[in-house]
């Protein structure tokens, strides 16, 4: 074999560096084939999202209008699969045993009620493997009644549960619009006693057929539907909608009181912690694309649809998330036995 001794002799000591980086690099990358090769190509295919409450609810009407323009900055199409049940527990349950850890399946739900629940029960699955990514609104807890009801204001309601035992509705037992009800109860002397209805669909039904005292849920369906129903409090430290909700005193300026701020429609995507460490730049797309979906016309326009206040609207990063979380926990926790009857 002859060799080329001008071809070598151009070889200098730059060349060689240069040549021995490159295979390097290419050794480092074929390490990582998945989280660096493919990274530019995500998303390629659709993704899709559990939903732990039934369709046709707030939940499903939000997801609709977020994903309707999310899909125009990440370039791919949304699939919501819904799966109601044990106020929530059923929809996480599934998520955790069946959803990959790509950043193609994504959870949303409601962070206040959904964290309550593992309060009062823990899931099967460990905490630590599930992480909120993105919160999307912030809707404050309530109290309210019938138009037709013989209570129209919030003193009426505490002045009779001190003499009778009043039933009012929820969508779900553990929620932190339950809890602000209880936690006034407790602070009065009133007596209230929550009745589930599974979503806040029927638990309206309940408020507007009298089947129950009163409601306690998050305000944006109530307010919506101002000729039919009347918010009496909220459950914040300042009530963001007084021209819509009949100017409602929050419970702490009305009853001198220190309760934390429940938000009861604090809805947020969610995944496996596990794709987190995987695909960081999966995460980063889908964070960095969602947050124009806010600054959009168009999903404003598509948000009025839901019916909602636009002042709920909000999006909040993993760190807000996490410290929402870590906070209905501390507060679940104090008010334990409230939830469950002791």
């Amino acid at each position: 074999m002859n060799f080329d001794h001008k071809f070598y002799a151009k070889l200098n000591r730059r060349d060689v560096i240069k040549t021995s980086l490159a295979l390097a690099g290419a050794a480092v990358a074929s390490k990582f084939p998945f989280s660096n090769a493919f990274a530019a190509n995500y998303p390629d295919r659709n993704i899709q999202v559990y939903v732990p409450t039934r369709e046709g609810g707030g939940a499903d009407r939000l997801l609709r209008a977020i994903s309707g323009v999310w899909k125009n900055y990440i370039g791919t199409n949304f699939e919501a699969s819904f799966y109601p049940g044990a106020s929530g527990r059923v929809g996480y349950e599934k998520y955790m045993g069946l959803a990959q850890e790509d950043m193609y399946e994504l959870l949303f739900g409601n962070m206040g009620a959904e964290v309550l629940n593992w309060v009062l029960k823990p899931p099967t699955y460990d905490l630590d493997t599930f992480k909120y990514i993105a919160q999307v609104d912030s809707d404050p807890g309530i109290m309210y009644v019938s138009r037709k009801s013989k209570f129209q204001t919030i003193d009426d309601i505490v002045a009779e549960g001190k003499k009778r035992r009043l039933n009012f509705g929820v969508s779900r037992l553990a929620h932190p619009a339950t809890l602000g009800a209880l936690a006034l109860g407790k602070l009065t002397g009133a007596e209230f006693n929550p009745v589930p209805f599974s979503g806040g669909k029927n638990n309206r039904a309940a408020v507007a057929t009298g089947e129950v005292d009163f409601g306690a849920q998050p305000s944006g369906t109530i307010v919506s539907r101002g000729k039919n129903f009347k918010v009496l409090l909220m459950f914040t430290h300042k009530n963001p909608i007084p021209d819509i909700s009949d100017n409602a005193p929050t419970m702490n300026d009305h009853f001198n009181a220190n309760l934390p701020s429940l938000i009861a429609g604090a809805r947020a995507f969610g995944v496996k912690t596990a794709t987190i460490s995987k695909y960081p730049d999966r995460l980063e797309t889908v964070q960095t694309t969602l947050q124009k979906v806010f600054t959009d016309p168009a999903f404003k326009e598509a948000y009025k649809k839901t019916k909602a206040p636009w002042e709920f609207v909000e999006y909040q990063g993993m760190e807000a998330c996490a410290e929402y979380a870590k906070n209905i926990t501390k507060i679940g926790e104090e008010f334990k036995e409230l939830l469950v009857g002791k």
